[in-house]
């Protein structure tokens, strides 16, 4: 089953753009706290190493990694809250 990311109702958006490498991932840790379990967070970042990291992490302590859409000089990144 394929999400529709561009329609995710997500519930913080981190804006983590001109942050180079590990600075996105060091947002996200930090905020995903805030939003509920099953939540959606939804980071953009322009440093394109966010790409393996996020998804890495988010498995590694029990989050889902949801996928991602690339956009003008930019990626946004989605993740659920697993605990």
């Amino acid at each position: 089953m394929s999400l529709d990311l561009k329609n995710l109702k997500v519930d913080k958006t981190v804006d983590a753009r001109g942050s180079a490498c590990p600075g996105p991932l060091l947002a996200a840790k930090r905020e995903i706290v805030s939003i509920p379990i099953g939540g959606i967070m939804e980071v953009l970042s322009s440093d394109e190493g966010t790409n393996e990291d996020l998804p890495l992490w988010a498995e590694k302590v029990g989050h889902e990694f949801l996928g991602n859409i690339e956009e003008a000089g930019y990626w946004k990144l989605y993740v659920k809250r697993g605990k």
